[in-house]
């Protein structure tokens, strides 16, 4: 399996698959394709799998899509809001936490499920509540996350405050935790809110410019409402 990305803003995901290849996504996550490719929709994993997938933002069914020609086939995929695609390879039993729906596609060796916040505090004002996704490998993984994206790596007990709605991914070996912002005119008046996350190190985090519940809420005050 090779990939290539294209664009900017839109960018698209074009899945060279060699003869007996495979890749798999959530249902109506493929653009175009061309070649001898096979369909597959189903749970994947079975019915439990699959509202496991539900609950961590993605669909209950997956479709999964096959090479059967004698010749390299494109399946083409495209994100569902302006962001970056970004691929991940991940080794044998090597996970990455992702943001609910950040999951595009990935090789048939990749497991992807529902990552539960252990806090009470971390579900409720981590900004995408409970549950989590968690992409394991071996193989690759493709995830879409809207706006520009920002890698850090930290070392052991390095630490970062984040507004919760940035965190797009991280390895599992990054503590994450909520703190309330100090001083009553910080939260009053600061439009930052009453919770921050402090992400302690080591390991790898990503952060994205453009949280989709702030897109919506800009948008919203722009859509005609009905009249009283």
């Amino acid at each position: 399996m090779r990939y290539e990305i294209h664009g900017t803003v839109m960018q698209t995901l074009d899945i060279f698959l060699a003869p007996g290849e495979s890749m798999y996504t959530e249902s109506g996550g493929m653009a175009w394709m061309k070649g001898n490719i096979e369909m597959k929709t189903d749970t994947k994993g079975g019915l439990m799998a699959g509202l496991g997938r539900k609950l961590a933002g993605e669909s209950l069914f997956m479709t999964t899509y096959v090479n059967r020609g004698p010749e390299e086939a494109l399946v083409v995929f495209t994100p569902e809001a302006p962001g970056k695609i970004i691929p991940v390879k991940l080794g044998a039993n090597q996970s990455i936490i992702c943001q609910r729906d950040a999951f595009m596609c990935a090789e048939n060796t990749i497991e992807l499920t529902m990552h539960f916040r252990k806090r009470l505090g971390t579900g409720l004002f981590g900004g995408e509540g409970f549950v989590l996704q968690k992409v394991t490998g071996p193989g690759f993984a493709f995830l879409e996350i809207p706006g520009e994206v920002r890698e850090y790596s930290l070392v052991p007990g390095e630490m970062m405050k984040i507004d919760p709605g940035h965190i797009a991914l991280f390895e599992p070996s990054v503590t994450y935790e909520i703190t309330t912002v100090k001083g009553l005119t910080n939260v009053l008046f600061s439009g930052e809110g009453l919770f921050l996350a402090t992400v302690t190190g080591p390991g790898r985090i990503w952060l994205q410019s453009l949280p989709l519940s702030n897109l919506a809420a800009k948008l919203a005050k722009y859509l005609p409402t009905k009249s009283s």
